[in-house]
């Protein structure tokens, strides 16, 4: 087998900070070499506002990461979230002509089918995430080549984004001199990062908690069940705290991260967190429990969301393995304990596994995405040999 290095790019552009990182796939091993970090400028409410701006922070990020990998990459994975992405279920139908063993040819052809919905012009797909095939209106099959059957259905869930925002990412991008490899879900990323393959069979959620957008998916019996994004996120945690306690909404970030709780109960009554006031005005104390039921409030806010999207597609009670938290919001302390009174199962904090060598000052869930995204880059790198209309596009459906 080649010992020659595979260079895998994944770049997470967000509202708040541009990542990178660089990893290489060799010898069936992944392994980081190095990443980048920047704060992002030219974003206005999660969308792009100056491409230039964004292009900017992206080359920052990357020439860092370059410097510390000792390597020069020319194509990333990118991430794509923010309120426009949208997941539906489809359904594609391929009629055999007649009883006989199923092909790849015909798996395809099914598949094919699915993805041809019409859609708005402003939209565009982004992924497609294989659920099961129904045969001879038999449902359930995983993968239903050599059955002998006439009519084939493929069942998916479509995950597509504005047009728009996607040519601006990825022309931000090609202006920082990159080319695009593919772009996918951020929350898909995540999952990708944090969720072995064996504990998506039996149900999990991944929520992705960004500083402008929430970010679901979840996986049942090796199959993506849904996608979708929630309105409320990290700024609103923020913003919450800015108007209740009159102070700017620098310092209430500030607040949330350092004193802040998902947990109102078991704060000390005589606790105390001393505030900044408005411009002119001397500092004051504010209790501490008072701080925390407002983040408790807005907490149990968005997990009910979460609860209500999973309802919508009939997964509320099928998440034997609970839900992974990821990004930035993850951090705020007692939030696994209100997902799983509100969700009624398990949750954990989800933090990027099976890269060799991956830094100890990664190991935050901010960083989940932007690791998902370069492993998602090496699996690309290694089947680059592969034809997309050969069998190894199949398996990929497959798996």
């Amino acid at each position: 087998m080649s010992t020659n290095p595979i260079y895998a790019t994944g770049l997470d552009a967000g509202s708040t900070f541009t990542r990178c990182v660089i990893a290489t796939a060799e010898d069936e091993r992944f392994r980081f070499l190095g990443y980048g970090c920047v704060p992002s400028d030219g974003w206005a409410k999660g969308r792009i506002a100056d491409q230039n701006a964004v292009s900017a922070c992206i080359h920052a990020a990357v020439v860092q990461a370059e410097e510390m990998a000792h390597a020069t990459i020319e194509t990333v994975v990118a991430g794509v979230g923010g309120l426009s992405v949208r997941g539906d279920n489809t359904r594609g139908k391929w009629d055999l002509g007649r009883p006989r063993e199923i092909t790849d040819k015909d798996i395809r052809r099914a598949m094919e089918n699915s993805r041809n919905v019409k859609m708005p012009e402003d939209r565009m797909l982004l992924q497609v995430l294989p659920q099961d095939f129904v045969v001879d209106d038999h449902p359930g099959f995983h993968d239903p080549r050599q059955m002998l059957g006439s009519v084939l259905e493929a069942n998916a869930h479509l995950v597509t984004v504005s047009a728009a925002e996607h040519a601006h990412l990825v022309g931000a991008i090609n202006k920082a001199h990159l080319a695009v490899d593919e772009t996918i879900y951020e929350a898909m990323a995540a999952c990708y990062a944090t969720v072995l393959e064996d504990d998506r069979r039996d149900g999990v959620a991944v929520i992705d908690i960004g500083q402008h957008s929430t970010e679901l998916v979840c996986f049942y019996g090796e199959s993506g069940q849904l996608a979708a994004t929630l309105k409320i996120c990290g700024d609103h945690f923020s913003r919450d705290l800015a108007h209740a306690l009159r102070i700017p909404i620098e310092a209430a970030s500030v607040v949330k991260e350092q004193f802040g709780s998902a947990i109102a109960h078991g704060t000390p009554e005589n606790s105390v967190v001393e505030v900044p006031y408005l411009e002119g005005r001397e500092a004051r104390d504010v209790p501490r429990r008072f701080i925390n039921e407002i983040l408790e409030s807005r907490t149990v806010e968005l997990f009910e969301m979460v609860r209500g999207e999973l309802a919508r597609y009939g997964m509320q009670n099928a998440l034997s393995n609970g839900v992974v938290i990821c990004g930035a919001g993850a951090l705020l302390s007692g939030i696994c304990d209100v997902a799983e009174r509100v969700l009624q199962c398990p949750a954990r904090i989800g933090i990027a596994q099976g890269i060799l060598d991956w830094p100890e000052e990664l190991k935050d869930p901010a960083w989940t995405t932007a690791a998902g995204l370069a492993m998602y880059s090496a699996r690309l790198r290694c089947h680059s040999h592969v034809d997309k209309q050969s069998d190894g596009a199949i398996a990929r459906y497959l798996k």
